[in-house]
């Protein structure tokens, strides 16, 4: 039998996926559970694997081309003998360029390869065993001839990482199940200080030439179609002044404790957030849909091109210090273009913070299935009126939030915004509770 491998959809707003790498070459024997291909996907690059067992036959979509998702990328054959059939049955599949644009229209006739993503919003490794490797430790250990199933994962839900074939292949071409040592690393950087006064972010951006076109990837493509649906929502926007001094001090007291203002920032929102359950409720057509949980989205700039929005979920619950390290984490996986579905795609309030680049005040853009956006400037030092009528100097910070006024009023984001300001100015210790 000659089945086919579709291009997979690992995410909600996923059309089409572009091929990173084949992990299999055509003819190599494909396990059960085994990683085929790496696909990458609107937010991540993900390992596609099979639930089949055969050989790779042909690659319809070579690495670094594009398809749609459902169409065929590639086709396995259960038994060696079916390569060479399997390969005349490819020459009659369309080319990549146009299966993206006929997928609608295509049918499928063979029995399709069911291939899973690691972290399409389960846990990698599941009940049935399998291991999840990343691509690089895969290509190690084959170099290092070091046996994956021997190994236990020292990354994100037992994920094998290239430290742990390093590793094993220290003792030895047969290790034993190891547990990776800890990793030497050098002394944390001293902790970044205020968005004020802390110094501008560097954004590579990638070299070009004057006058040249250069094509959209997969992460920007995805942010065009996310802000083309966000125009066809109707918004208002709602300024603050809040004062900072208090936050600040908390956060020169906890700092060396690894918290960070990004931390501080979005436990506060979803502190606040606890008694406004408007602001983290979005639109649908059956009517207004008041979340479950408190998940706050921060955007996070790509090397690359793009943004992502990394999700501090539950953050109402969580203490701040595991909210940082969880937040911490999270960028660094960003970054690497790592996180899995639901760590990026589930957010239901967004924060937007341009502060560390001295900006003063701007407007962010409400993301498609969120009822509100909060842009963050920085914070400075303003000259103020005092209550009995002197003037002095406090840390102040502009905030602007985005609605969707189809569910929030101007009430309910003023209401919104006061306590944001009161529970920061007034009582930034309970941020630690």
């Amino acid at each position: 039998m000659i089945n086919e491998i579709f291009m997979p959809a690992l995410s909600s707003t996923m059309t089409e996926g572009k091929i990173v790498s084949w992990v299999k070459a055509p003819g190599d024997k494909i396990e059960k559970g085994e990683t085929v291909v790496i696909v990458e996907s609107d937010k991540a690059d993900m390992d596609v694997e099979s639930f089949y067992e055969g050989y790779l036959a042909t690659i319809v979509v070579p690495a670094g081309e594009s398809a749609a998702v459902g169409s065929a990328i590639a086709l396995i054959a259960e038994t060696a003998a079916e390569i060479e059939q399997a390969q005349q049955q490819a020459s009659q599949l369309a080319s990549p360029s146009a299966a993206v644009a006929d997928a609608p229209a295509q049918v499928a006739v063979q029995e399709p390869v069911v291939a899973t993503a690691n972290g399409s919003g389960s846990e990698p490794s599941s009940g049935s065993g399998r291991t999840v490797v990343s691509p690089r430790a895969r290509k190690l250990a084959k170099e290092l001839k070091v046996d994956l199933t021997t190994l236990k994962g020292s990354g994100p839900h037992g994920r094998i990482v290239a430290e742990d074939v390093e590793a094993a292949a220290g003792k030895g071409s047969a290790p034993a199940p190891v547990t990776p040592p800890p990793s030497i690393t050098p002394p944390p950087p001293p902790p970044a200080p205020l968005a004020a006064k802390a110094p501008t972010p560097t954004v590579v951006a990638p070299a070009v030439q004057p006058g040249q076109v250069v094509a959209l990837n997969t992460l920007q493509q995805a942010v065009v179609r996310n802000m083309n649906a966000s125009l066809q929502v109707p918004v208002f926007r709602v300024g603050y002044t809040i004062t900072t001094d208090e936050l600040d001090k908390l956060y020169k007291q906890i700092k060396s404790k690894g918290v960070t203002m990004t931390a501080l920032l979005a436990k506060a929102v979803a502190m606040t957030l606890q008694k406004h359950p408007v602001l983290n409720a979005f639109y649908t057509e059956q009517g207004l849909n008041y979340r479950s949980g408190i998940n706050v989205a921060v955007a996070v700039a790509m090397p690359d091109g793009g943004l992502i929005t990394p999700v501090l979920q539950n953050a109402d619950q969580v203490d701040i210090y595991s909210l940082s390290r969880t937040w911490k984490d999270l960028v660094e996986r960003s970054r690497a273009k790592q996180l899995q579905p639901d760590e990026y795609s589930t957010g239901g309030f967004t924060i937007s913070n341009l502060g560390m680049f001295g900006v003063d005040r701007f407007d962010a853009i409400l993301p498609p299935g969120q009822g509100a956006i909060l842009a963050v400037g920085a914070s400075r030092p303003q000259m103020v009126a005092t209550p009995d009528g002197m003037f002095g100097i406090k840390t102040q910070m502009q905030v602007n939030m985005t609605c969707d006024h189809r569910i929030v009023y101007g009430a309910h984001a003023a209401a919104f915004l006061q306590d944001l300001a009161k529970l920061i100015e007034a009582n930034a210790q309970s941020l630690t509770l």
